[in-house]
């Protein structure tokens, strides 16, 4: 298990908790537009893992497909640019009393505080003028407002590139950790799935996001390669973690461990598409696949973290993934 170094101080001005939402997100409920980029759940509604899980709305609102290019996030247009979360939903105080990391390896709040930190760290470094940090890490229950429109827990954790921000109803860990994914709270599957998402945004500030123009699914598909390379960045992160540091200097993560790399590569393959599709009782259709197979979804996160390095996680760039 991941242990937090109990002299760091944790930030928690980027991670911020809505609450219990009732409106919206049933159904479709994209009415601000955009894109959203989850991670399957397993469940039904829009993140569910059957059918495409890559969720592009097209609205006139926006002038036309997000996709199609132009603006400031990675050629996705509409950058959403009030408070990152609602106006309507001001938030709660539930990570008020993430001080430490000795917090952090006492509560599964305040670690997801210093795994937020631990991320921010880590690609501001990486990335230096060209990183931003997105302005929250949003938890809720139920339903939230977002960039992208509202969304309900059905979606699983997901990032909106309109507002730069990854959302997570934490109830999605309670439901399907120890099921699919393999792993009782405190493991590091919560935290390989932020990292995944937090990869969206490294390819949204890297403009790799602004290359997927289409909705074609399969194997070799821009959307499946623009998962993989979330997973290879959650590695490339995953390699250096224990190398952050909070904003004195202090390490955040003293120990990740082999077993912890073990339960990412596991929950990694048990959101492939090939799996998932068995699982559901179906055939193994690759022309479906939005996120990739097990072996492909294992594969790039292991070379984030055996290469260690940006240029090796260039997903596009590769013949086959």
């Amino acid at each position: 298990m991941v242990r937090f170094n109990p002299k760091a101080r944790l930030d928690q001005s980027r991670v911020r908790d809505a609450g219990s939402g009732s409106g919206g997100g049933s159904g479709g409920g994209l009415g601000g537009g955009g894109m959203r980029i989850p991670i399957p759940s397993g469940k039904g509604g829009i993140g569910g893992l059957i059918g495409v899980v890559l969720v592009v709305v097209v609205t006139l609102l926006l002038g036309g497909n997000p996709l199609s290019g132009g603006g400031g996030t990675g050629g996705l247009g509409n950058v959403y640019s009030p408070s990152r979360l609602s106006d309507a939903q001001e938030g709660t105080d539930r990570y008020a009393s993430c001080k430490t990391g000795e917090d952090a390896n006492n509560s599964q709040d305040c670690a997801r505080v210093a795994i937020e930190n631990s991320l921010t760290d880590y690609w501001e470094a990486e990335l230096g003028g060209k990183f931003r940090p997105e302005d929250a890490m949003v938890t809720f229950t139920g339903s939230v407002n977002t960039g992208c429109g509202s969304a309900s827990s059905a979606v699983g954790p997901f990032y909106c590139p309109s507002d730069e921000t990854i959302y997570l109803d934490t109830t999605f860990f309670d439901d399907v950790l120890e099921g699919q994914l393999g792993g009782p709270e405190g493991s590091f599957v919560e935290f390989y799935v932020l990292a995944h998402e937090y990869g969206h945004h490294i390819s949204n500030l890297l403009g790799y996001m602004g290359q997927v123009r289409s909705q074609e699914t399969g194997p070799q598909s821009d959307g499946v390669r623009l998962e993989l390379q979330a997973d290879c960045y959650a590695g490339l992160w995953a390699n250096h973690a224990t190398t952050t540091e909070d904003a004195s200097g202090e390490k955040l993560i003293l120990d990740l461990t082999q077993d912890d790399i073990t339960e990412a590569i596991d929950a990694a393959k048990a959101v492939g598409d090939d799996y998932i599709q068995k699982r559901s009782g179906g055939r193994v259709d690759e022309e479906a696949w939005t996120h990739g197979s097990s072996e492909q979804r294992r594969k790039w996160f292991m070379v984030g973290y055996q290469q260690g390095s940006l240029d090796a996680c260039d997903t596009f760039a590769a013949d086959r993934v």
